[in-house]
């Protein structure tokens, strides 16, 4: 059975009438216990993440400045959640629960955050909700731990994963493949290893199409040690802010199709949930727990 990151305090309270479904990690965490796909002996609670980790990836005065509660008002807006000292805990936690996430995959063939995939974190600044790339700072930790020397980042949010792009631009050990809203925020895209824009209202038929024309040459493309998969689920018709048409039957069959392609090619994957913005935490929590029950039946 799958062991997973989580803490409690990946939780915090945000001001009425914030947009962000902060209640959909103890939602995920509820179901996955509910459906027997988790244990809880199979819980691993994170610490903070060490700031010299965060550094791997981030620069000492971006890092410094969140926090100590510094960061300048344009920078600080950006990220568009209020800081508080329960934010800076809360990101260090979910950043730790991904790096621990990573190691479980390697020793285990697959395991989860649930929480993570902030994917619009620069190395300079965070943005769209998004404080530090968790993401980026696990690959760097396992390079940096000789655990692996490639990965593959598979962003299948609706929205680009832009800081993640831009940190790895150039660099040939990390392989980023984003599918993503065209005309859907950032309205300026950074450059992905390969980038597939979709238009608005892109349904499941075109969208699985698509993937698994691509998804097979960018493995190959990669050759990575690890797969890190951001399982977004505002690719759904209906999310608040995504504009595309999946149905659930097509979100289950995308995370089936990218898990069964990992799995048959003995390469250990890493989940982490990224966006969703249904109508309720409740149900953003069950469209992302698709992805583990499709994972407790591809792995076993």
């Amino acid at each position: 059975m799958m062991r997973v990151s989580y803490h409690k305090d990946y939780w915090i309270p945000l001001p009425e009438r914030h947009p962000f479904p902060m209640g959909k990690y103890p939602a995920l965490h509820k179901i996955l216990l509910d459906e027997d796909l988790i244990r809880p002996d199979g819980v691993y609670a994170p610490d903070e993440c060490d700031p010299r980790d965060l550094m791997l990836v981030h620069t000492r005065t971006y890092v410094e400045r969140m926090l100590s509660g510094s960061l300048e008002e344009d920078t600080a807006k950006r990220i568009g959640v209020p800081w508080t000292p329960a934010l800076v805990r809360r990101s260090r936690l979910a950043v730790q629960g991904t790096i621990e996430a990573a190691h479980m995959a390697l020793e285990d063939g697959i395991a989860a955050n649930l929480a993570g995939g902030t994917h619009h974190a620069h190395a300079g600044r965070g943005e769209g909700y998004c404080v530090f790339n968790d993401v980026a700072v696990a690959i760097r930790v396992l390079q940096q731990e000789q655990r692996i020397a490639r990965a593959l980042v598979v962003d299948l949010d609706v929205h680009q994963g832009n800081g993640t792009a831009a940190i790895f631009e150039g660099e040939e050990s990390v392989f980023t493949f984003s599918m993503h809203g065209e005309k859907n925020y950032p309205l300026r895209k950074e450059r992905s290893s390969l980038d597939l824009p979709l238009p608005d209202k892109f349904d499941d038929e075109a969208y699985l199409g698509l993937l698994s024309k691509h998804l097979p040459e960018v493995i190959a493309r990669a050759r990575p040690d690890i797969v890190v998969y951001l399982a977004g689920v505002d690719v759904v018709q209906g999310d608040r802010f995504g504009r595309l048409a999946l149905t659930r039957e097509g979100l289950a069959d995308r995370d089936r199709f990218v898990l069964e392609s990992v799995q048959e090619r003995g390469l250990p994957i890493l989940l982490v949930l990224a966006g969703g913005y249904a109508k309720t935490a409740e149900i953003t929590a069950d469209l992302h727990a698709i992805a583990h029950r499709e994972a407790a039946r591809v792995f076993g």
